[in-house]
Parts: structure tokens; sequence; C-alpha cells
């Protein structure tokens, strides 16, 4: 897009850097192929990574995901996607921090609205059909994504299929299994609910089920977090804060920080000029945190 020059975007992974290594990598490999020239993204996880498919876990990483919206915007980033389809956090990064707050599974629904009348989801466990009922209810979308399918897999099994074509040809056929059902309820896009099996399935280009499209939401957040920058620089179009993205006072920005300290792990090496700090220092986001009992998040 055009007036992102120069841009730089922190895309929020919940996956964990060194355990899930074969997503990581690809992930911020995959990111900057699609992004615009001269807007860099930069890729951050969370150690230890959203690993337990429970409330409490989305809550964890809800915190870390706030914490690191505000770090962002203090290290001068243009804007924060939270690339975590159920996107925990996102309302409240978004009134947290005066940059643009992109969720993946928002920008996704939003965008599939453009291209069909009823959209469905598969998402990668039976154990977050609820989340995505109530994340569908909470964005009003009730009556354009009527339905949510669920397969039986694990991040394990979608890190072996990024190199193991059999393993990849399993999980395809238990996504496409899951998504023909829906084809009679009339779905005209169907959402991989999920970074993993978008990056997996990326490799396909046009890929459908039954003619209805399926669409990978990695571009999309990329392309709207650029959107939401190039509009800001165009016109000072931003974020509302009249009511529930209204900015916080300092003093409760300081209590938070207080509470809630991180040290993002991102993708690539520092920047030209930046060195990894000493293990006395605070931990910065190009390097992981050494120091005696803190481990690095992000």
């Amino acid at each position: 897009m055009r007036g992102v020059a120069g841009a730089r975007i922190w895309y929020q992974s919940l996956t964990d850097p060194d355990a899930d290594g074969p997503y990581f990598t690809r992930l911020g490999r995959y990111l900057r192929s699609v992004s615009s020239p001269g807007c860099e993204v930069e890729v951050f996880g969370i150690q230890p990574g959203d690993r337990y498919l429970h409330p409490i876990t989305e809550f964890r990483c809800a915190a870390q995901v706030i914490a690191n919206a505000l770090t962002a915007q203090q290290q001068g980033y243009d804007a924060f996607v939270i690339g975590h389809f159920q996107e925990p956090g996102l309302a409240e990064a978004r009134s947290a921090v005066p940059i643009p707050v992109i969720g993946l599974g928002e920008a996704t629904m939003l965008h599939a609205c453009t291209l069909g009348r009823k959209i469905g989801l598969v998402t990668i466990n039976p154990v977050f059909v609820p989340y995505h009922e109530d994340q569908i209810a909470r964005h009003g979308l009730q009556r354009r994504v009527i339905a949510v399918q669920a397969v039986h897999a694990q991040t394990g099994q979608f890190n072996r299929a990024f190199e193991d074509e059999r393993e990849y040809r399993s999980l395809r056929e238990a996504f496409v299994g899951q998504a023909e059902p829906m084809l009679k309820l009339g779905i005209d896009v169907i959402i991989p609910a999920g970074g993993y099996p978008m990056l997996l399935f990326c490799r396909e280009q046009s890929f459908e089920v039954g003619g209805a499209a399926v669409l990978n939401g990695l571009p999309v957040a990329v392309a709207t977090a650029e959107t939401a920058i190039g509009l800001r620089r165009l016109n000072g179009t931003g974020t509302s804060r009249r009511t529930a993205y209204a900015l916080p006072p300092s003093e409760a920005v300081t209590e938070f920080g207080n509470a809630f300290t991180t040290a993002p792990r991102r993708t690539g090496p520092p920047p030209p000029g930046e060195q990894c700090p000493q293990a006395e220092r605070e931990p910065t986001s190009s390097c992981v945190a050494e120091a005696e009992g803190q481990r690095a998040v992000g």
C-alpha cells in the first residue's frame, strides 16, 4: 500500500519461537514476503507459548499481549497485530495504545464479509469452538459467520506437516472433511481459524472446498495494518477514543507495567546498530532474557 514506507509492524504470535520453531520461522518469512515494499513486519513470540487449550492460558496470553502492545508503542512501531485468531486482549490493547491494533480473527472475518454472504470457520481443535462463538458475537457477526467446525489436531501435527507431506495430506483431508458439511448451509467463504492452518495451506493458490473460497487471513491482517498506517498518515484517521477505546491515564499504564513485565522474542537479527543488552540490563525485543529467574516472553 502507498504511504507505508518506513513503517514497522509488530506481529504478535502466541507461539514459542523455540518449541514451535517450524511454524515460527516460516511465519516470519511469509509475513515479510506479503508486506508492502518499505514496510517491515517483525514477528514476536512468547515463552511459554499458548500451549494449553484452556481459558486460563488465554487469559495469561492476553496480559502479555497488552504489555507488548505498550512496548511496541514505546519502541516506535506504527501498528500492532495480534496474530492469534482468538485475539485475546484485543479490546484492552486497542484501548491502551494510540497506534492501530489489529486482530487476526476480526480482520479476517470482516474481509470475508466482502467475499461472500455466509462464512464458516474451521478451527484446529473442538475446545476452541465456544471461543469462536463468543468471538463472533462480540464482533456482531452472528448473521454472517454462521457455522464453526473443528478438526481434532495438536500444534505438533502442524509443525510436522510443514515438512512431512503425509502429515500435510492428513490435516488437509481433516480440514476439508469439516468444511464440506457447511456447504449445505450455503457457506461462501471458509476460514481456517488459526495461524497454523493459514500458514500451512498458503501453499495452495486459490484454495477452494466445493466452490467456497478458503481465506488465508495472514496477508489480510498485514494488509489491514498497512491500511490503518496509511490512512493515519494520509488524513489522521484512527481509532475512536470516545467510548470503548478511550486511552487510559498514565497512572493506569504505570500500574499495569509494574504488574506485567515482558521481554519479547522476535525473528531475525537485531536491527543495525542494536546490540543485545548485558544480563543485568532490561531485556529488549532483540534478545532473550538470560537473567536468573526470567524467561523471555512476547
